[in-house]
């Protein structure tokens, strides 16, 4: 193992040259299929859906109900950023299992997804509540906890970002020290030249840590950017 960190593939030959890495190229890729399939689903919808018509219905319905049931129907504005912040993030941390390294285990994914719940937790707060109301806030219960509350909300999106990208990061490293261990003990036995342990054996782990895991991860971010919005309003 190299090293986790992104690789630079490319450079775009502007300024002092842009550097392009994994993460850049493996995102367009999802916003490429995510593109293609929202036109492709979306296509010729009918009064009675079936096929990939059922799924998309399936999957809004889902996530709108969730939304609505965790924020809150005065907040259903916020049910398609919810649905398409799900389906990035299930889509990126997936990208494992086609060999590509998912955008999610870069901290820079991770933590630009987080400020954006973070932007909007502080814009509700300040449109909802008025600049003066919600500044007061920052000196409840006491004048003397300011410093405290501060540090409390600039924890915010780094906690989101940090769990995100440390469980996507941790399935990478477990894997990779399971594929080396099983090379070696393919060339402990005299097939180096076939590592077939390497064929079987990880597909069941993949089917942990890049689906379950990574299914799991994308709903809980989504779960907690509906809660500390919702509490933004309050």
């Amino acid at each position: 193992m190299e090293g986790f960190g992104a690789k630079i593939l490319f450079e775009i030959p502007l300024f002092d040259g842009i550097p392009v890495t994994e993460t850049v190229v493996n995102t367009w890729i999802i916003m490429a299929v995510l593109t293609l399939f929202a036109v492709i689903a979306t296509r010729k919808f009918e009064a009675v859906p079936r096929g990939i018509q059922n799924v998309v219905e399936t999957l809004v319905d889902v996530l709108t109900s969730f939304t609505k049931q965790t924020m809150g129907e005065k907040k259903m504005v916020y049910a398609p950023y919810m649905l398409t912040l799900f389906l990035l993030l299930a889509f990126s941390n997936l990208l494992g299992l086609f060999g590509l390294r998912p955008p999610t285990a870069d901290l820079n994914t991770t933590f630009a997804l987080a400020m954006l719940t973070f932007f909007i937790i502080h814009f509700n707060g300040i449109t909802k509540k008025g600049p003066l109301t919600y500044a007061k806030g920052y000196l409840e219960p006491m004048a003397f906890m300011l410093p405290l509350n501060i540090i409390g909300e600039l924890a915010l999106p780094i906690s989101l970002a940090f769990r995100l990208f440390g469980n996507i990061v941790g399935g990478m490293i477990i894997m990779a020290l399971i594929y080396n261990g099983l090379a070696s003990a393919s060339a402990a036995i005299g097939l180096s030249f076939a590592p077939i342990l390497q064929v079987g054996i990880p597909a069941f782990l993949h089917l942990y840590f890049d689906v379950f895991a990574g299914l799991i991860q994308s709903f809980i971010f989504i779960m907690l950017s509906m809660v500390f919005i919702g509490n933004a309003y309050d």
